[in-house]
């Protein structure tokens, strides 16, 4: 059930792609991204509100949120930087990298696993189809990749050991803060931020049901294995070529179809598999 509820997860991702570059059109990145994070917050909250739930506010929380927070402004922010000098299919080939950073950095060398992440590098190759030369924007966008496994791994130790909806709380707020000055560095006109159709439409994609998505990974996380978790991901391009070839009009050849069979096939085989290793305890821990 979590590894199923991750993949439609994964879906409301790649929604957010098409989503994103139609708002685009209007406002520039980093002030839709302070706005999808607004609105995140701002959901959140009313939950909390109408829920009646607990906002843990110890000190292990806060920092766990911090640590967590970092590598997802991280991530996003030389995502968006790396844009700039490079091309949208090395930013989606290179950001996916993250199937392979994470289980390095967690030094989880499962065959089944291995076997898995390079079928999904393959796919994602042949479906995004990045280019052989490496600039700073693909630099960049490597760093991005090291940002969201890091994050993935994060949220693998702190949902199994805090209060996961008050972890969403204070990086969704947080985000929002951080976002702030960049916004207004950005210097975006008026007119950007005018509500027609199509922002409205992207923010409530990206800030609220990818918000709805971002609480159910957490909630997958306390039992997901993170390495299953990074090659579940590994199928959002698919999704996003999927999605931008029907409601854009995009192309996508015989070789993308090909590509993201083979990333489907890869979460098959890598994410559906027995866990082999008890997770780590799932204890809650509370303020003194």
């Amino acid at each position: 059930m979590p590894r199923l509820a991750l993949l439609l997860t994964t879906l409301i991702w790649g929604a957010t792609f098409p989503a994103t570059k139609a708002a685009l059109d209007q406002i520039p990145p980093l002030s839709f991204l302070f706005l999808r994070f607004f609105l995140g917050a701002l959901l959140v909250g009313v939950w909390f509100a109408v829920v009646g739930h607990r906002l843990h506010r110890d000190r292990a929380v806060l920092t766990a949120s911090a640590i967590t927070t970092v590598f997802l402004f991280l991530g996003y922010v030389l995502q968006t930087v790396g844009l700039r000098y490079t091309g949208a299919s090395n930013s989606a080939f290179l950001t996916a990298l993250y199937v392979i950073f994470v289980p390095l950095m967690l030094r989880r060398f499962d065959g089944r696993v291995l076997l898995a992440t390079a079928i999904a590098v393959a796919g994602l190759w042949l479906l995004v189809k990045p280019s052989s030369s490496m600039n700073v924007g693909d630099l960049l966008t490597l760093g991005c990749a090291v940002a969201f496994a890091g994050h993935i791994i994060c949220l693998e130790r702190f949902t199994r050991k805090f209060d996961a909806p008050s972890l969403l709380a204070y990086q969704m707020a947080a985000m929002t803060l951080l976002f702030i000055p960049i916004t207004w560095w950005e210097q975006a006109p008026a007119s950007a931020f005018v509500p027609t159709a199509v922002l409205l439409i992207g923010l409530g994609v990206t800030g609220g049901l990818a918000t709805g998505a971002f609480a159910v990974q957490m909630w997958a996380q306390q039992i997901v294995p993170a390495q299953q978790v990074a090659l579940v991901f590994a199928s959002e391009p698919a999704y996003a070529a999927w999605l931008s070839w029907y409601f854009l009009g995009e192309t996508l050849d015989l070789q993308g179809w090909i590509g993201s069979a083979l990333i489907l096939l890869a979460v098959v085989i890598g994410a559906f598999e027995k866990q082999t290793q008890p997770p780590p305890s799932a204890e809650i821990v509370q303020p003194a």
